[in-house]
């Protein structure tokens, strides 16, 4: 496809992860937490209504934090609060990857399939995420292969820089991390304030909805879809030009890359 002069070439794809490359949140990350409750003989039950509240906050220990501020102040009391959230959050993730390692959390429809001919067509992978680096690497480890580490040449995870999502930070920092400016480059999000942290870094956004961000905003992005699809299992289009075609593809991404520069 053409790049007119002066026109920022597509070079890489970045991914978020919860919600975007799989489903993780109501039957992973929450069951990790209620176990981690368990425990140590904590009452609290996230229900999957409660839990979808408590997203609007990102990162692990701040979204406990937030439960506490809001449904159980006497916690944040507590001389040793800090620590004891730290403590539930270290627990939680391993809860979390002893059931991604079980193989309990699949990749949504057309994850692999793009990672795969993105590969091929000579793009840059990296991933640009607010859950810990383990919870990461597992997960790619477990759903898509064994090596799959390996695919992604940047993966911005965790605590690397100090503001979550909607702060454009962890996208900024993978950038730099690339040498890449944000026109050459394609986001991929899931919720609100993910789209609101790669549109403030510049950065060209693809939404695939969950299920607790189907009634989020995503103005902005260029396109909004049920997933990317596979040949077999044709996408929901919520928003944009699919160009024909009825799945994500790397012609189709390029297609809207060259359109959105072009445009700018």
């Amino acid at each position: 496809m053409a790049i007119f002069p002066g026109m920022e070439a597509l070079q890489a794809l970045i991914f978020d992860v919860d919600g975007t490359l799989a489903d993780t949140e109501r039957d992973g990350h929450r069951l990790a937490f209620n176990a981690a409750f368990e425990a140590v003989g904590l009452p609290w039950r996230w229900d999957a209504a409660l839990y979808g509240e408590l997203l609007q906050v990102t990162g692990g220990k701040e979204r406990i934090r937030y439960f506490c501020e809001k449904y159980a102040p006497e916690f944040l009391r507590r001389p040793d609060a800090d620590e004891a959230i730290r403590a539930l959050h270290a627990a939680k993730t391993k809860h979390y990857l002893d059931l991604v390692a079980k193989g309990g959390i699949p990749l949504q429809p057309g994850v692999a399939r793009l990672m795969r001919e993105a590969r091929l067509a000579g793009l840059r992978l990296a991933i640009a995420t607010t859950t810990t680096p383990a919870n990461v690497t597992s997960l790619l480890k477990a759903s898509l292969a064994p090596e799959a580490e390996s695919w992604f040449e940047v993966i911005g995870a965790g605590d690397v820089v100090p503001k979550k999502k909607p702060a454009p930070d962890i996208y900024l920092w993978v950038l730099d991390k690339l040498h890449l400016p944000p026109s050459a480059c394609i986001a991929f999000e899931d919720s609100a304030n993910g789209l609101r942290a790669s549109l403030a870094a510049g950065l060209p956004t693809l939404v695939t909805e969950s299920e607790y961000t189907l009634d989020h905003d995503f103005t902005g992005a260029f396109a909004v879809l049920s997933d990317l699809g596979e040949p077999d299992k044709p996408c929901e289009v919520r928003r944009g030009d699919m160009h024909g075609k009825t799945f994500v593809d790397v012609e189709l991404l390029r297609l809207w890359h060259e359109e959105i520069i072009r445009n700018r």
